[in-house]
């Protein structure tokens, strides 16, 4: 009972903890910058009060994007601590599984052959994204099931990898139809740019995100049972097969809507629940959140380096988050061995 109370103790502090680290990243995000504005002119801007360049740079340039970050951030967070847990494989990740890919490719669709602009765009694109998230997943498993065996972790991460393989060509060849700001547009979005800073993105993206958030952190409990393994979870009186379905969607619908807008953070997705797992342990009540927060925190925090460092030029987020993350991973592989 002291040790339970020790670790929602831990995890309540780290949870703040990460909230006002995303917070005070925000607040210097959102000051600093090619066009450089004081935290009093800041102020002023959200009490009314500023100019209409101040109002240009904050509410058109710098507030969306750091919304954008947190929300991206906070999907693939969420999304990689559940396809860990449900897969029990601390390599599964949407990247990992291809699940990426198969969005990235209906966002390719989307520019080579709809590219609409307006309302129909904001919801057409993240519903776009989905349905290539979920045809990837519906075809990891079903060249994974076997009749009468249980679908192997290992075997669904290599048949993601070499699904992913299949999308990148594909991929690749429709690239050739593309023309100069098509190319430019796909390029920037594998490396991750957070292109999606537009208002009307958001207003789509948030209710998303904050909904399957909400659900995931509901089903936490599952999550534990699940952990068990599914003949005691199922002894136990949980619906295993329900369980994963309804998961399983929640973790696609995240990962596809946050890559649809953000670009490709797949890296987000695996290394956040790592990190969140090393904060507050297993349980996932906090682990959700926790994960959630450190996803957030990563993308907000890379964003704010390419926006406030010169890096030599117009850097994707996505590349300074690999920069930031691999040493970490490498140095878990190190110790997994």
């Amino acid at each position: 009972m002291i040790k339970q109370h020790y670790t929602l103790q831990r995890g309540i502090i780290v949870i703040a903890v990460l909230l006002v680290l995303i917070l005070l990243f925000a607040i210097i995000s959102v000051n600093a910058g090619k066009m450089n504005l004081s935290p009093l002119e800041v102020l002023d801007v959200l009490l009314g009060n500023g100019t209409d360049k101040q109002n240009l740079i904050v509410f058109d340039f710098r507030l969306p994007r750091i919304i954008l970050s947190v929300l991206v951030g906070l999907g693939m967070g969420a999304a990689g601590v559940v396809m860990q847990s449900l897969l029990r494989n601390d390599m599964a990740s949407p990247g990992t599984l291809g699940i990426s890919s198969g969005s990235g490719l209906f966002v390719l669709f989307f520019v080579v052959f709809i590219s609409s602009t307006g309302r129909s765009a904001f919801i057409a694109l993240p519903l776009l994204a989905f349905v290539g998230g979920l045809l990837a997943a519906g075809l990891i498993f079903l060249l994974s099931y076997r009749r009468g065996r249980n679908i192997s972790p290992i075997g669904l991460i290599l048949t993601g990898v070499a699904l992913g393989s299949g999308y990148g060509a594909l991929t690749t060849f429709l690239t050739l139809k593309l023309d100069d700001s098509q190319m430019n547009f796909m390029l920037h979005w594998l490396a991750g740019s957070l292109w999606g800073d537009d208002w009307g993105y958001i207003s789509v993206l948030a209710p998303w995100v904050l909904i399957l958030l909400g659900y995931i952190f509901y089903k936490a409990r599952m999550l534990n049972t699940l952990q068990l393994g599914n003949q005691t979870a199922e002894g136990l009186g949980l619906s295993v097969k329900r369980q994963f379905l309804g998961l399983s969607l929640a973790a696609v619908a995240l990962s596809s809507g946050s890559v649809a807008v953000g670009g490709s953070f797949f890296f987000v997705g695996l290394i956040a629940p790592h990190m969140a797992r090393k904060l507050v342990g297993p349980d996932h009540k906090l682990l959700v959140p926790t994960a959630s927060l450190t996803g957030g925190f990563i993308v907000v925090l890379a964003d704010t380096i390419t926006r406030t460092v010169s890096l030599g030029g117009d850097v994707p987020t996505g590349i300074v988050i690999t920069v930031i993350s691999v040493p970490y991973f490498l140095y878990l592989l190190a110790k997994a061995n």
